[in-house]
């Protein structure tokens, strides 16, 4: 500040001066008053400011924590639920279903609310949103195989019987078998 040059500082320099000092990095920016916030530089980083706004995405209606049952049309949005407006970085797009029977218990509840990143592939041991048959839908954990996925409940005492299935890769063409989206949160009403 004294030469009238702006402020540079590395983010390693700002986190051991705040450390030192007992703060975050955002306290003692705040509190340092002669620096202002536009006048920093972080190596070749920008200054962002984050929001905590949300938007509202639809609840499509319901998806089977069991058996594959016919899948609800995007169009018949039976609510909406708010999520984070930084989830939408990238062009990632959510959706969410109301998950229905017990296949999936413990981590998820038959009325939890499950929310969808979209996608048309997952990670081995993802638990996603899959479209069988062109027209079913379930929510299952997909392990991948070399030839082919396994399609896992959580319990395999669920009370429509669907115990682990799996599909080779002819059958994910012939059938076919895709992956719509992938967990990224679970609301649950208690």
């Amino acid at each position: 500040p004294r030469t009238g040059k702006p402020v540079r500082v590395t983010v390693d320099t700002l986190k051991k001066i705040a450390k030192a000092m007992g703060m975050t990095i955002n306290d003692l920016l705040i509190k340092s008053g002669d620096v202002k916030l536009d006048d920093l530089h972080f190596d070749n980083a920008e200054f962002t400011t984050l929001s905590t706004d949300t938007i509202q995405i639809p609840v499509l209606g319901k998806i089977p924590a069991g058996r594959p049952l016919e899948a609800i049309e995007d169009e018949y949005a039976v609510d909406t639920i708010d999520i984070p407006k930084e989830w939408l970085r990238g062009n990632n797009k959510y959706f969410a279903l109301k998950l229905e029977g017990d296949s999936m218990e413990p981590d998820y509840l038959d009325q939890d609310i499950v929310i969808f990143k979209q996608a048309s592939d997952c990670e081995s041991g993802q638990d996603c949103c899959i479209r069988i048959n062109g027209f079913d839908a379930t929510f299952k954990r997909v392990r991948k195989q070399e030839n082919g996925i396994m399609v896992i409940p959580l319990n395999e005492n669920n009370s429509t019987g669907f115990i682990s299935t799996f599909y080779s890769k002819e059958d994910i063409e012939r059938m076919p078998i895709e992956i719509l989206g992938i967990v990224k949160q679970i609301r649950r009403n208690k």
